[in-house]
């Protein structure tokens, strides 16, 4: 038996026919550009995700790009961010002149640490850019305390935290990722948990102003056509993903319990070797929070030889990631040195995802697990430096 780290083919070829029938309208209407579509999954999003106004945009990475230039954010603004992330959090500010000041993580929710915060202000600082990694959210209201004490924007990357909720001890509770902020961004990406047959992106916001502002920056700024109130792009969601992720919002919630209930699994599966192996950690849940798992990421030692080991075994995982942001070459003019962000840094050397898309069989859960049962009881030894 092998198990792939994700397999789109299940979901797809189980939706081809109502998928097929959503293109050959399009079709039929030659609506390739904001078409109705669009508007319709912008209504769909807005109300999941509890906010007033939905913009759809051509990718996630151009959701952050969007909402930072409808908030003004510019050459020498400092925008604080966590360095455990995918690239693009930070590749946006970079896009538009900002400075990327990067800030440790939670080591239990692998999200920004709202502690370390305040220490990064200085008189630059202009936003606070949370990333709800991995399917649940950040610690929002220390973070939103900072942010309006402070005057700051807060944008929510909730990239991979569709329909995830915020439950603090105390406050409201049940709010969704991306409607907390001034502005929050969607990626749909393939391997999200509403994935389409491509890029495309969305931006949630509560603020008229807002709303309209990146409503027109996607489009060049242009309103009316050919007449131009910002510099703005070219980033619209086609239509034909818009139709693809219609079809697919009706299955959302199932395939994120789906989701939530392989997570309980491997909990169960786990639970022997916890006691028994030092240093393997479970995903860590803040409060009472809504996760989607969007990814699922342990803790484990001698994580690149399990890789391996599980490699050859026939069983596929990632690293979410393998060098912190704040060390890539392409910030070293910042002067960040390793050791600056010590939670970050063990994170990356010890983070390893494990299969869990919706489709994934209680079997192969269990040969992953047992698998990894089987590395621990005898782990191969340590190949000697070159």
């Amino acid at each position: 038996m092998k198990v792939p780290f994700f397999d789109l083919k299940p979901q797809s070829f189980a939706l081809r026919k109502e998928i097929q029938s959503a293109i050959d309208e399009v079709f039929e209407t030659q609506q390739f550009i904001l078409g109705s579509q669009v508007d319709a999954l912008q209504k769909r999003v807005a109300q999941y995700c509890q906010a007033v106004y939905a913009i759809g945009v051509a990718s996630g990475s151009d959701a952050l790009l969007l909402s930072l230039m409808a908030l003004n954010i510019g050459p020498g603004d400092e925008v604080i961010l966590p360095s455990f992330t995918f690239f693009a959090t930070a590749g946006s500010v970079s896009h538009i002149g900002a400075i990327p000041v990067f800030v440790d993580i939670d080591p239990e929710t692998y999200n920004i640490d709202p502690l370390k915060i305040e220490q990064k202000i200085t008189t630059r600082t202009k936003a606070i850019l949370p990333v709800h990694l991995f399917g649940q959210c950040a610690d929002m209201d220390p973070i939103l305390r900072i942010a309006e004490s402070r005057g700051l924007h807060v944008i929510e990357d909730a990239a991979q935290a569709l329909g995830s909720e915020y439950n603090p001890p105390s406050g409201p509770k049940g709010r969704r990722a991306g409607q907390m902020g001034d502005l929050g961004c969607f990626s749909f990406y393939p391997t999200k948990n509403l994935g389409a047959f491509g890029d495309a992106g969305m931006v949630v916001a509560n603020d008229p102003h807002l709303a309209e502002k990146v409503r027109l920056l996607r489009v060049h700024g242009s309103q009316p056509k050919y007449y131009h109130r910002w510099v703005g792009v070219n980033s619209r969601l086609d239509t034909l993903q818009a139709a693809i992720l219609l079809v697919k919002f009706k299955y959302l919630d199932d395939w994120t319990e789906a989701r939530q209930n392989h997570a309980k699994k491997y909990k169960e599966l786990f639970r022997d070797i916890l006691t028994r192996v030092e240093g393997i950690k479970l995903p860590g849940v803040l409060h009472e929070n809504r996760h989607i798992f969007n990814q699922y990421v342990i803790r484990v030692p001698k994580r690149d030889q399990l890789r391996k080991f599980l490699a050859d075994e026939g069983i596929g995982t990632d690293i979410y990631y393998p060098l912190p942001l704040h060390l890539q070459e392409c910030f070293s003019s910042l002067k960040y040195r390793r050791g600056d962000l010590p939670a970050s840094e063990k994170a990356s050397e010890e983070t390893l995802a494990l299969p869990i898309y919706p489709e994934l069989q209680e079997d192969q859960q269990e040969m992953v697990v047992d698998r990894i049962k089987a590395f621990y009881r005898n782990p191969p030894p340590i190949p000697p430096l070159q």
